[in-house]
This record gives C-alpha cells, sequence and structure tokens, in this order.
C-alpha cells in the first residue's frame, strides 16, 4: 500500500507540474514578484521533512541512514581545491561566503578552511542550524546574515566586506527566474577580491521541454523553478564580469538531475 501511495504521489506531481509548465508555455508566466513573494512565504514556513529536505538539513529523511549529507559538503569541497589548483589559486581563505547555506552540509566542510566563515540565508531557522553544525565541527567564527528574497542585494552592506571564495549550490534551481540569477552573480562578482573564486552549481536545461524554467507555482516545484542552458549560464557570467574557468556536469546523483557546477574567477 505504501507503494501504491507513493506512486499516486508522483504521479500527481507529475500531472501538476506538466499543468503548469504548459500555461507558462502559454505565456501564463507568473511576475518575478510574485514568485519571489510565495518562495518568501515558503522558506519562513520552517519545520516540514520536506522543507528540511529542500533546505539540506542533517536531520531530514532523505539524510537517515546514510553519511550523504556529509558527502555532499565533501564533494564540494574537492570540486573547489580542484579547481583552485587548477588555476594557481594558492592565497589563503580568510573569508568565505556561502549563499543559501541551509542546514550547514556544506559550512562544516568549508569552515575549517578559513578564517571567517559567513552564511546567506532567506531561512532563520536555517542560519541557526547552520550555526550549530559549524560549531560542532570548528572554532570558525559563523557570522549569519539573513536576506529577504526580494532584495538580495541588501546582503552587500550585511556582509560588509570582501571574500576570496564565494559558494552557492543548490540554491540558483529554487530561484524565482533566470533574471534573478544575473543579480545573484553580480553579487557574487561584488564580494570576490581580485583573483577570488566562486562555485556555483545550476540545473541545466537539455533542450526538453520539461527541463525548462517553470516559472510559476513556486511552492509545488521549488527545484524546478529556473534552469539554463550552460552556453547561456557562460555567457551570463562573462557579461556580468566574471571569468568562467571550468565546468563539472553531473548528470544524475542521490538527490536529482542535471546539475552542472561553474568554477568562475574574479578577474585582477
Amino acid at each position: 500500500m505504501a507503494a501504491i501511495g507513493a506512486l499516486a504521489r508522483r504521479a500527481a506531481s507529475l500531472g501538476r507540474d506538466f499543468a503548469h509548465r504548459a500555461l507558462a508555455t502559454a505565456g501564463l508566466r507568473q511576475s518575478e514578484a510574485t514568485i519571489s513573494r510565495d518562495a518568501s512565504e515558503y522558506w519562513e514556513d520552517a519545520g516540514s521533512e520536506s522543507w528540511k529536505a529542500n533546505s539540506h538539513w542533517r536531520d531530514a529523511p532523505v539524510f537517515a541512514g546514510n553519511d550523504l549529507w556529509h558527502e555532499i559538503g565533501a564533494r564540494h569541497l574537492t570540486m573547489l581545491q580542484r579547481g583552485a589548483r587548477m588555476v594557481q589559486f594558492d592565497r589563503p581563505w580568510k573569508r568565505v561566503v556561502e549563499w543559501g547555506c541551509g542546514g550547514g552540509a556544506n559550512a562544516v566542510h568549508f569552515a575549517p578552511q578559513c578564517d571567517e566563515y559567513v552564511g546567506v540565508d532567506v531561512a532563520r531557522a536555517s542560519l541557526d542550524e547552520s550555526a550549530k553544525q559549524v560549531a560542532a565541527s570548528c572554532s570558525t567564527p559563523f557570522i549569519p546574515v539573513r536576506v529577504d528574497v526580494e532584495n538580495p542585494e541588501q546582503a552587500l552592506a550585511l556582509i560588509g566586506g570582501p571574500c576570496e571564495v564565494f559558494l552557492s549550490c543548490y540554491v540558483f534551481e529554487l530561484i524565482p527566474t533566470p533574471a534573478y540569477g544575473a543579480r545573484l552573480l553580480r553579487i557574487a562578482r561584488d564580494l570576490l577580491v581580485p583573483g577570488g573564486l566562486a562555485l556555483i552549481q545550476i540545473k541545466y536545461d537539455d533542450g526538453r521541454w520539461r527541463s525548462k524554467s517553470r516559472r510559476r507555482s513556486y511552492k509545488t516545484g521549488i527545484a524546478a523553478m529556473t534552469t539554463y542552458r550552460i552556453p547561456d549560464f557562460w555567457q551570463l557570467a562573462e557579461d556580468i564580469g566574471l571569468t568562467p574557468e571550468a565546468i563539472e556536469l553531473v548528470p544524475e546523483n542521490e538527490l536529482d538531475k542535471r546539475y552542472a557546477y561553474f568554477l568562475l574567477s574574479k578577474p585582477f
């Protein structure tokens, strides 16, 4: 019976996704402002199992009985270290800024590598959880920065200084629109020191209809809201003033499909 129930829920989810994509294709997209308001409401309503899973909290059911929560951050740290060697980035990491720190899966691995770790999130509960996880793993100060979905640029003043590394994983597919992603890239550019590195993960559009940005009904399809064609995101980063250094593709992992990790640098 449990299996039948899971199949029914999956079918219902696919049906909703199809309906909303059909509406968006017909021109009935929601505005960025509308989607941003829906996103704010979603992330403020903390506590459910699905919310914790989407925020990558350690006690979310998806991480029960496995070591995936730790593996996520370890993989991302390895990617960044490998990229740093490739571009001969050997300066100390005085400050790391993570955009969308969630439950701290990245923070517990990156924080020991730097003098100060800045976690940015739209959910106060996730900032508290990340702070707890970092405190349990190392002595690096964790600086929480809460921003509103509608005004991500406020983070520049709240962070109040540059960083050597900017990290954002499992975030860009959750943002309201592709144009919103350009705003986040500008923030990364403005925060990074000259020569600094960013590791940013997106969900890529592989040309199929269901891989495109959904553009409506945020709360029923958060992980499908925004996708990019790989060449388009490369060009977007260049236009904003960041240099694409490498891409690592992950067609599928334990969490989802169609991930692309971009290593970007800020020119001197």
